[in-house]
C-alpha cells in the first residue's frame, strides 16, 4: 500500500481496459475467454488507479446479469455455464463497483463493504 505512485497508471489502464472483450465481460489476459470474476480483479484494480470510467460499464452490467441462474441463483464465470459462490460473489461485487442499484459499496482493495472495512480498521 501506498506505493501506487510508482506505477504507469495510464498504460495499466489501458492494459486493463483491454481485457473488456465484446461481449462486454473481461479476461485476465489476452485472446482468453472473459470470466465474470474479472469484473471484480479488474474493476477494482480500475478504481484504485482512478480509470474506471474507461471501460463500458453498460457492456459489464450486461455481461454479469447474463451469467446469473435466473431459476435457482447465483453467478456462473460465462453464461449458461454453471454457478460457484466465488463467481457469484465476485460478480456481485464487480456489479456494486458498477454502482449497480440496492447494492452495497465494496472496498477495491479489501472485497469488503466500505462500512465493513471502516468499522474493522478505522473504529467508525
Amino acid at each position: 500500500m501506498g506505493s501506487l505512485h510508482h506505477i504507469d497508471k495510464d498504460l495499466l489502464g489501458w492494459w486493463l481496459c483491454e481485457r473488456q472483450v465484446k461481449s462486454g465481460g473481461l479476461n485476465g489476459r489476452p485472446e482468453k475467454l472473459p470470466d465474470v470474476c474479472y469484473s471484480w480483479w479488474v474493476l477494482s484494480s480500475l478504481i484504485m488507479i482512478d480509470k474506471v470510467h474507461w471501460i463500458n460499464k453498460e457492456k459489464l452490467v450486461k455481461y454479469i446479469l447474463d451469467c446469473q441462474d435466473m431459476e435457482n441463483g447465483g453467478i456462473s464465470d460465462r453464461p449458461d455455464d454453471a454457478v460457484d459462490v466465488y463467481h457469484t460473489y465476485f460478480g456481485v461485487a464487480g456489479l456494486s463497483h458498477l454502482e449497480y442499484p440496492g447494492l452495497k459499496a465494496i472496498d477495491p482493495a479489501y472485497a469488503l463493504p466500505v462500512d465493513v472495512v471502516n468499522r474493522i480498521f478505522l473504529g467508525r
